[in-house]
């Protein structure tokens, strides 16, 4: 019983760290398998990919919705645009909705991160594990800071994204599939939940809106064009898919250098926008006067109670649930009463927001139209698809290039590649 506890112990001291590849002494079931590192992928998936007609060695990139506790897999097909292969329910995330700020408060990265071989960690004591890379460039220059966020198995998590043993199995796997193809990074993309209109429009009081905007503009060129985008950071923002004269490079910190977004995005955006617009329109008079409250992790946890109680045997084993199950809305006067102040105009609003996640409030204001939600040139474009993968009828969508690199890593040199849009100038 002592050693029980001393166990338990210490898994729970190195919570505190962040996870940290230490439950050497967790008892969890795991896949039994040969080798975890080589094993392939399921018949199933195999024969997905080739459903597809992708090439099994072909990019991916990962896709990470909180909200929705979904990991995607896509991956590039022959023509050089990505599909879904496949979707993953997370088994555990900690902390609510909101990016990561700094060591120890137990949120999980929101963001762009590029992925290399060098994140894979085959002997992780989480089963497997892949290192988002956080804090990336954006992060950094914002003064965010944690160690070992990661993908990982053992469903159990102090910051990072826990699968369970046998979903992990499979991610690894598409990733070592994906570099012995040769991709030379693959892009994580970890968003709060889907930026359809709707959820922007239900979000809106949340002091993270305006960083979440900015995540939005990354999400929008996916949607539109289904290949991940050119990130790059200056002036402490993400930019995407930006055009630069005269070879200059971005500083992360720095003044953004002269940009142009390129004609075929823009014009493909556009449509997506004036559906967006609409779409808003419509829920802020489906929200008007509600205020959408973001569960503790303790309340999704309340969930899934009954579930952890059954796998008492699993000392890493600990689930969160669904943030949408255990979210609600409240409406204006019940949330003055919960927090003892008037809710009187935004800057209240977000004081509001600010006590539901125990952070300080934000210090601009946050939008709360459709006009406002389109400040950005390129931005702001939930799109709209007639099926999965698939862009809606009728959108210029630019013609892939099978000469550019599907994924490029942020960190990379600006001025040792091409940007990925300067070769369809061009068309």
């Amino acid at each position: 019983m002592r050693l029980k506890s001393t166990a338990l112990v210490l898994i729970f001291a190195a919570a505190l760290a962040g996870c940290n590849d230490t439950l050497e002494s967790a008892v969890y079931e795991s896949p039994k398998v040969a080798n975890k590192v080589e094993q392939p992928l399921p018949a199933r998936l195999v024969a997905e990919i080739q459903k597809k007609g992708m090439d099994r060695n072909a990019p991916i990139m990962l896709r990470i919705f909180k909200e929705e506790g979904i990991l995607e897999v896509w991956k590039a097909k022959t023509n050089n645009r990505f599909d879904k292969v496949v979707e993953y329910d997370i088994c555990a995330w900690s902390g609510r909705l909101g990016p990561k700020i700094k060591e120890g408060d137990r949120q999980a990265p929101e963001g762009f991160y590029p992925l290399t071989p060098y994140h894979l960690n085959p002997n992780s004591k989480y089963f497997l594990a892949i290192n988002t890379g956080f804090p990336n460039q954006f992060d950094r220059a914002n003064g965010r800071n944690g160690t070992n966020l990661m993908i990982h198995g053992a469903c159990s998590s102090s910051g990072c994204y826990s699968m369970t043993d046998a979903q992990i199995l499979e991610i690894y796997a598409f990733a070592r599939d994906a570099f012995k193809g040769g991709q030379q990074a693959i892009q994580l993309q970890a968003f709060p939940f889907r930026m359809t209109a709707e959820n922007m429009a239900r979000h809106r009081h949340s002091q993270h809106y305006d960083f979440w905007k900015t995540l939005k503009v990354g999400y929008d060129h996916f949607e539109v064009t289904k290949r991940p985008p050119e990130v790059n950071v200056c002036n402490k923002n993400y930019v995407f898919n930006q055009l630069t004269a005269d070879g200059a490079s971005f500083n992360p910190q720095g003044a953004c250098p002269a940009t142009t977004t390129p004609p075929a995005l823009t014009a493909a955006l556009s449509g997506y926008n004036a559906a967006y617009d609409a779409a808003y329109a419509k829920a802020m008079k489906k929200y008007d006067g509600k205020i959408w409250y973001d569960p503790t992790e303790a309340e999704r946890k309340a969930l899934v109670a009954d579930l952890r109680k059954s796998r008492a045997h699993d000392l890493a084993f600990a689930p969160t649930g669904s943030a949408l199950k255990a979210g609600r809305f409240m409406r204006a006067e019940e949330a003055e009463v919960a927090n003892q102040t008037p809710i009187t105009g935004t800057a209240a609003v977000n004081q509001m927001a600010a006590a539901q996640s125990n952070q300080p409030a934000a210090t601009t204001a946050t939008a709360t139209t459709a006009a406002a939600s389109t400040a950005q040139a390129t931005t702001t474009a939930a799109p709209q698809t007639a099926a999965e993968g698939q862009p809606a009828a009728g959108i210029p969508i630019p013609q892939p290039n099978p000469l550019v690199p599907p994924v490029t890593a942020a960190a990379a040199e600006p001025a040792k590649k091409k940007p990925l849009w300067k070769l369809w100038s061009s068309e």
